[in-house]
């Protein structure tokens, strides 16, 4: 069995915390600098050149890439032979968040009631999801959820009938909703079955995905790419000023469902799809 102390997950977390709203993963790095070469639009081509060299200098400089440093989301896999010393987990996790933002001066932009608006100055508490594995493995990994793309993200219980058409244009209209407002180009993570509830979190899992990552089944891996094509056609591009790159990747994760529904959410997020993962 694998004994984990606490104190040991809050540093993982707060280190993390802090890198990821500093460093942009390389990937998603590699996806702009990819979808910049294939512009013809000259503004769409400077723009995401502006965006590029921010992220740049904010891991040169070692400061915040937005000023929107996110509510953290975190997905904990434990393995059921793990044992946590010290402490509950969910105190370790959320004391690591608190560190990270007081003490790295990242925007505290949670607030305790959703209605009342009292923030709670330290961006805690997280959105903490737990999936319980074989073996004894903790692996955790965070992100920072920023709100302009979080905002214009959806979810609709569609009818089987709907089917793959009904999926389609649900997921292209969003996207069109969503416009400029999201920060694009954007990320959208895609979660289709389950429940109502579990699309959402499927959709958000999605976004954890690396940027050069295809779902495994070939059906779902070409409605990726078809959903990628038809979004980068609506022209939005670069922060709203058109071009063809108003999508980065189109990144779906699919569970068994009712067979008297069809959920799907859409999960949008910004360039900056800011996550790490730690391994005990």
């Amino acid at each position: 069995m694998k004994v984990v102390n606490t104190n040991d997950i809050t540093k993982a977390v707060k280190d993390m915390c802090v890198s990821m709203s500093h460093n942009l993963p390389k990937d998603v790095m590699k996806a702009l600098e990819e979808k910049r070469a294939n512009e013809d639009w000259q503004l769409a081509k400077d723009t995401l050149t502006t965006i590029i060299d921010n992220d740049i200098l904010a891991e040169d400089k070692q400061i915040p890439m937005c000023q929107d440093t996110g509510m953290v989301v975190a997905f904990v896999k434990i393995g059921q032979d793990v044992k946590i010393e010290g402490g509950w987990i969910e105190d370790a996790i959320n004391e690591g968040i608190r560190q990270a933002y007081v003490e790295a001066y990242l925007r505290k932009s949670v607030v305790k009631d959703p209605l009342r608006r009292v923030n709670t100055n330290d961006n805690t508490p997280g959105i903490i999801n737990y999936e319980i594995v074989p073996g004894d493995t903790l692996e955790i990994t965070v992100a920072a959820k920023g709100f302009g793309s979080e905002n214009m993200s959806r979810q609709k219980m569609l009818r089987p009938a709907d089917g793959l058409e009904g999926v389609v244009d649900f997921v292209v209209e969003t996207a069109k909703l969503a416009g400029p407002n999201a920060c694009p180009p954007i990320v959208v993570g895609v979660g289709i079955g389950g429940s109502f509830d579990r699309s959402t979190l499927l959709a958000k899992k999605a976004l954890m995905r690396k940027m050069d990552s295809y779902n495994e089944d070939e059906y779902y891996k070409d409605l990726e790419i078809k959903l990628e094509k038809m979004i980068n056609e609506l022209g939005i591009g670069p922060q709203g000023f058109g071009g063809k790159t108003t999508c980065l990747r189109v990144l779906i994760e699919t569970a068994p469902t009712h067979i008297a529904g069809l959920p799907v959410a859409v999960n949008i997020n910004c360039h900056a799809t800011r996550h790490e993962t730690h391994k005990f």
